[in-house]
C-alpha cells in the first residue's frame, strides 16, 4: 500500500453569537478547522483534524509513495517537520485512521483496548457568575455527566471561587468539580505576565477546601519548582497539566521528577497518538493519570479518546461542553452526527474501523474556504 496524495479541507463555521472563551483575548466570533485526508493506490482514506496543518505542503513530499502502515517512521518525519514548521499530527491521526480500517478494528484495540467507554467531563468555556453556573451544573448533569470543569480568571479570583462554591454546594459531592486556571501557555497576542506564584498558592489553597477533584494549568510549564510545591501544600487536590506541552523528552522529565497527578497531552496538538501512549504508560506505571485535552473538533475528540481508551486513561475525559456557547453541533458542525455523552455520561469509542469518522460532506463543502 502506498501513499498517493494528502488533500487538506480548510473549514470555517461563523459564530453568532460569539464564543467568549476564558482563554481567548478577544470573542471568537468563527470556528476553523482543517480536514487532512490520506489517500492510498488500494482506495483506502485517512481522515485526521485537529491543528491548521499550516504550511504542510513544503513537507508533503515526505509521505507521499510511502507505506501508510510505516507510523513509526511517519511519527519521526513529523516530529522533524513539527520542528522546522505547523503542527502536523492531524496526519498522523489519518494514518491511525487507515491502520486500522486496513486492521478491520477501531484504534483504540490497537492501542490496548483497556476501556470500551469512559466518563466525561463537562469542560466549560466561558466565565459565567455563580448563579449561571450553577443552572449550567444542574443542566450537565441532566444530560448524564458526571463531573464538571470550570474556569476561572486570575484577576477574578473572588467570582470564579464562588462560582466553585456554588456548584459543589448545589450539586453535593457525588458531582466532582474540576478548575482551569489556563496559566500554561498563551493564545496569540496574550502577552500577559504569569500569575504571581504567591497568589497562585492562594488560591489552589482555597480550592482545595471546596474539595475540587483537579486544579489545571496553574503556573507556566517551565515553573517545574512551583508545581511541585502546590502539590506538597495541597495533598488533597490533584494537580494537573501538559496539554500543549510540545517536548516529550521534558514530558518524561516531569515524570521522573513527579510533577503533576495529571498528565494532559493533546494528541492532536501536543505529542501525536503513539508518542502520547508511550507517556500515558509511563504515568500509569507510577500510579498517574493520563486524560488528554480535547479541546479541537469531534474528529479531535475522537482521536483522543481512542489512545485514552486503548491505554486505559481517566479517570474522566475531557468532553468540550458549555452550551449555549459551545455545543457538539458547533464542535463537529463537519460530522454527519455530533458526538454526545450516553445517559451514563461516558464517551462510548465507535466499534468501526479506524477512528469511526463520518464526516458531512455536505457541510464539509457548505464551510469549505
Amino acid at each position: 500500500m502506498k501513499i498517493t496524495e494528502i488533500t487538506l479541507d480548510r473549514l470555517r463555521l461563523d459564530l453568532d453569537p460569539p464564543l467568549r472563551a476564558a482563554w481567548d483575548p478577544e470573542p471568537r466570533r468563527h470556528f476553523g478547522a482543517t480536514i487532512v485526508r490520506v489517500h492510498t493506490d488500494e482506495g483506502v482514506t485517512g481522515i485526521g483534524s485537529g491543528d491548521t496543518m499550516d504550511g504542510f505542503a513544503a513537507v508533503e513530499h515526505l509521505f507521499v509513495g510511502e507505506d501508510p502502515l510505516d507510523i513509526v517512521r511517519h511519527v519521526k518525519a513529523i516530529e522533524t517537520a513539527n520542528f522546522h514548521g505547523g503542527c502536523y499530527w492531524p496526519l498522523e491521526v489519518a494514518l491511525w485512521d487507515i491502520i486500522g480500517k486496513v486492521a478491520g478494528l477501531p484504534v483504540a484495540v490497537l492501542f490496548g483496548n483497556a476501556a470500551k467507554s469512559l466518563p466525561a467531563y463537562a469542560s466549560s468555556a466561558e466565565l459565567k457568575p455563580p448563579e449561571e453556573r450553577v443552572e449550567t451544573a444542574f443542566a450537565a448533569r441532566e444530560a448524564g455527566f458526571r463531573a464538571m470543569k470550570i474556569r476561572i480568571d486570575r484577576d477574578r479570583a473572588d467570582e470564579g471561587v464562588a462560582a466553585v462554591a456554588a456548584v459543589r454546594e448545589a450539586l453535593g459531592p457525588e458531582f466532582e468539580v474540576m478548575v482551569d486556571l489556563n496559566q500554561s501557555w498563551r493564545m496569540a497576542g496574550d502577552t500577559a505576565d504569569a500569575a504571581d506564584l504567591v497568589r497562585t498558592r492562594k488560591l489552589v489553597r482555597r480550592l482545595a477546601e471546596l474539595d475540587v477533584f483537579w486544579v489545571e494549568e496553574p503556573l507556566p510549564y517551565a515553573d517545574i519548582d512551583g508545581f511541585r510545591a502546590l502539590r506538597a501544600e495541597n495533598p488533597g487536590v490533584r494537580i494537573a497539566a501538559g496539554e500543549m506541552h510540545h517536548s516529550v523528552p521534558e514530558l518524561v522529565r516531569y515524570l521522573e521528577e513527579d510533577v503533576l497527578d495529571v498528565y494532559q497531552m493533546d494528541v492532536v496538538l501536543a505529542v501525536g497518538m503513539h508518542r502520547a501512549r508511550t507517556l500515558a504508560e509511563l504515568a500509569g506505571f507510577k500510579h498517574r493519570a493520563f486524560t488528554p485535552h480535547s479541546w479541537t473538533n469531534g474528529i479531535g475528540v475522537l482521536a483522543n479518546l481512542h489512545v485514552s481508551a486503548g491505554v486505559g486513561g481517566g479517570p474522566f475525559f475531557e468532553f468540550p461542553y458549555d452550551p449555549p456557547g459551545w455545543t457538539p453541533e458547533r464542535r463537529d458542525f463537519m460530522l454527519a452526527e455530533p458526538l454526545m455523552v450516553n445517559r451514563a455520561g461516558e464517551l462510548e469509542v465507535p466499534d468501526r474501523p479506524g477512528l469511526g469518522v463520518e464526516l458531512d460532506e455536505e457541510a464539509v463543502a457548505k464551510w469549505r474556504i
